[in-house]
């Protein structure tokens, strides 16, 4: 099944400054999924651009990648006075879990070890799969793996991953290439963040940041599923 894609409006882990202003020239794309992280903004602009994609029909993502409880329920208590559709990252606590509890933001922590800034994920595959499939039994409504940030095998973690858990995947970090999206197509991965790579006209080079988001988005229209093998084997250019 074609993964969905989330337009991040961050640039190397933190929400850009002209986000409304991106979105706004976006706002009627056929992209439905739109995120940014909880550092870059202040509350009050945060709540302003989560505003203008509700209002726009979109789902909205806010992703913590600070690794404290304390950081996480602030994390959490942001999404939920904004309105944000899903709370995605911040190492699991019960106490985000329990606090999102009764409330319409869903929650997708991240599976396995993570630490450090830009954040990186470690541990054996066997390892961060069983912990997917726990995080599932305590409530989890999604997971949001870190697969290109991992220090081993990725899209072999990718696939373990999601062979472990029914809930929503999706792939976060350090998706720069049509092969890499379709590692994670072929994985099986409910969908996958791009932020930086956008930034950076990793698709459409000298494009704007507008025709970078569509490029993606029409690569994955277009593309047939029993195309994946020819671009896998162009992995290896990933980035």
């Amino acid at each position: 099944m074609k993964p969905e894609l989330i337009v991040m409006l961050t640039y190397n882990d933190e929400t850009v400054k002209n986000g409304v202003e991106l979105f706004t020239s976006m706002r009627r794309s056929p992209v439905t999924h739109w995120g940014f992280k909880d550092v870059g903004l202040p509350v009050d602009e945060m709540k302003r651009l989560v505003g203008l994609m509700k209002d726009a029909g979109k789902t909205t993502y806010l992703e913590v990648v600070s690794l404290s409880e304390e950081e996480g329920l602030r994390g959490a208590a942001i999404a939920v006075e904004a309105g944000f559709d899903i709370l995605m990252g911040t190492v699991y606590f019960d106490s985000i879990r329990d606090y999102l509890q009764g409330k319409t933001t869903r929650y997708y922590p991240f599976p396995g070890h993570v630490f450090d800034h830009p954040s990186i994920l470690d541990g054996s595959i066997e390892e961060i799969a069983n912990h997917a499939r726990w995080l599932e039994t305590q409530g989890a409504a999604g997971l949001d793996l870190l697969t290109y940030r991992y220090v081993g095998d990725a899209p072999e973690l990718l696939r373990q991953v999601v062979r472990a858990t029914r809930v929503p995947l999706v792939s976060a970090g350090s998706i720069a290439s049509f092969p890499r999206i379709a590692e994670v197509w072929d994985a099986g991965a409910w969908g996958f963040t791009i932020g930086s790579a956008f930034f950076d006209q990793k698709f459409v080079p000298g494009g704007t940041f507008q025709e970078n988001v569509m490029a993606v988005w029409e690569w994955l229209e277009k593309t047939r599923e029993d195309e994946l093998p020819g671009l896998l084997g162009k992995a290896g250019q990933a980035v």
